[in-house]
């Protein structure tokens, strides 16, 4: 039998902060679940077969560093091309300050009750080949590494050990009175769990749904602002043979 690979060091969290994830754990589901049953921020779903052409996940750039990297060929079953996206008004925070202030502390908006970032690799400002954990308790981890960086902008390409393969982009623009802010992803499964997981019985699905809009939500206080519409979650699934 061929023995499986050990996780790279970066995936073990120090023993404090794992025990600390995991006496969180109970709590942590008990109010997701609770925040997700009487969420009032109006969601507004919209699902469709997707295109290969047009929905498969972009080029790396060529800066990249490529070691350990777990891309969409590596994943399993069904692609999904995911768009969440979140107007803010009453805020006159610009663009780049607001991104600035994320990506110095991303914990400032993730929703703490279930999920951390944790920064592993590089320091100071976000920069491309930075690397973050996603830390949640066992075995929902997600190593990350940062593929681009701007002003208004960064990506993160996912890790071996990541429940899914693929990236993701985190972006914000000024649009006409309000700040519009999107989490665009292409992804498969990381492996056969998780895609019975997520795309057979969902769960996984709900859990990131709920996860990504609380995180709009906050962004939305960080800027001093509030949503205006809900939150659009656009959905297009490429069925890989």
């Amino acid at each position: 039998m061929t023995p499986r690979r050990a996780l790279p060091r970066r995936m073990h969290a120090p023993g404090r902060r794992r025990m600390r994830l995991l006496m969180k754990w109970p709590l942590g589901i008990a109010l997701t679940s609770w925040r997700y049953m009487w969420r009032l921020t109006p969601l507004h779903r919209q699902e469709a077969a997707g295109d290969r052409s047009s929905d498969w996940a972009p080029e790396l750039p060529p800066w990249v560093t490529r070691d350990e990297l777990q891309g969409v060929d590596a994943g399993v079953g069904a692609l999904f091309h995911r768009l969440y996206r979140a107007d803010v008004r009453d805020t006159a925070m610009a663009p780049e300050t607001l991104m600035a202030t994320i990506t110095e502390d991303l914990n400032r908006v993730a929703p703490s009750e279930f999920v951390s970032f944790d920064r592993v690799r590089g320091n100071g400002p976000m920069t491309r080949n930075d690397e973050y954990v996603v830390r949640m308790p066992a075995p929902w981890d997600g190593p990350v590494r940062v593929v681009e960086a701007t002003s208004t902008s960064f990506s993160f390409a996912t890790l071996v050990g990541h429940l899914e393969a693929g990236q993701i982009e985190f972006r914000v623009e000024r649009h006409d009175d309000l700040l519009r802010f999107t989490i665009e992803s292409w992804a498969r499964s990381g492996d056969a769990l998780a895609d019975l997981l997520y795309a057979r019985m969902r769960m996984a699905k709900e859990v990131q749904l709920h996860m990504w809009t609380s995180l709009l939500e906050r962004v939305a206080e960080l800027a001093g602002g509030r949503l205006t519409g809900g939150v659009t979650i656009e959905t297009r699934r490429v069925e890989v043979p």
